[in-house]
Formats: structure tokens, C-alpha cells, sequence
């Protein structure tokens, strides 16, 4: 028997700060903001974040929506986006956002094999890895050794 196959449509990041978030991930990551203007007069129960293939509902931490989390908490999310280019590349963009890089340049095991990979931080705590593949258009970076705190 085959089994199906699974990839990813959508995660659901709850927030305690709906409009900041919003902001955020428009403004550093390029997501496009779905049904702000519907959330904000209350015909939606929330807006979405869409990234291309796939999305992020954004629920407010009180929200009422239903389906949920059985505890639903700002900050918990930990996602790894693919970045479209290298390492350095997402680096810089970062920086010039003013986003603090908690971890990397590091050398990760992805879904399609070894990348290179940033981590940061939303502004409700929730771990972002930007992860980067050789075939993206990283350069010879991909092959050097991780860095990690404390080496």
C-alpha cells in the first residue's frame, strides 16, 4: 500500500499582537497580508499571512476560532522557511530589517539534504529558521563547517 503524500499548506501562528505581527512578517519576510481590513471590522476571525504555496493563519491569542491549539501560546511557533537564495544573502537581508541573528551561519540537515541556515526571532519569541540550499544559488558557503555559540 502507498502512502499518501503530506506537504505543507498552512501553519496556524497565534499572536498577542495581531497588527505588530502582521507588520513583521510583511516587512522582513515578503508575506502577503490576506483579510487584514476583514479582521479589523469583524468579518473574519482572523488574517493570513501567504507566502506562495503556503500560509500562515494568524490568530490573535484570544481568538475564538475553533478548531485550536488545547493550549494555544504567542510564541511557540518554531518554522524553517526556505530562502530562495544563500546564507549570506538572507544574512544581510535580515541585518538591514534590524532583525537580531540568534544563530548561524550553520550547516543544517533540511528536508532535501545539508543547507545553510539563520535563526531568528519573531516579535512573539517563535524560532524562524531562514534555510538555504546549494541548489537555490548558495555558493561555495554551503560547504564550510557550522558555527555555533561558544566555537
Amino acid at each position: 500500500m502507498t502512502s499518501p503524500a503530506v506537504g505543507v499548506d498552512h501553519l496556524v501562528l497565534v499572536t498577542a499582537t495581531v497588527e505588530e505581527t502582521l507588520d513583521f512578517y510583511e516587512r522582513v519576510l515578503g508575506a502577503e497580508v490576506r483579510d487584514r481590513h476583514a479582521w479589523r471590522e469583524g468579518v473574519v476571525e482572523y488574517p493570513v499571512l501567504h507566502f506562495g504555496s503556503f500560509k500562515f493563519n494568524v490568530h490573535p491569542i484570544d481568538t475564538p476560532a475553533s478548531p485550536r491549539a488545547a493550549v494555544p501560546v504567542a510564541g511557540t511557533l518554531d518554522v524553517a522557511l526556505r530562502w530562495s537564495g544563500d546564507v549570506a544573502s538572507a544574512e544581510r537581508h535580515l541585518r538591514s530589517h534590524h532583525v537580531e541573528i540568534l544563530l548561524g551561519p550553520v550547516t543544517q540537515e533540511g528536508a532535501e539534504g545539508n543547507a545553510r541556515s539563520v535563526y531568528f526571532r519573531d516579535l512573539d519569541g517563535a524560532l524562524i529558521e531562514l534555510i538555504c540550499y546549494a541548489s537555490d544559488g548558495a555558493s561555495e558557503d554551503a560547504q564550510r563547517e557550522p558555527t555555533r555559540p561558544g566555537q
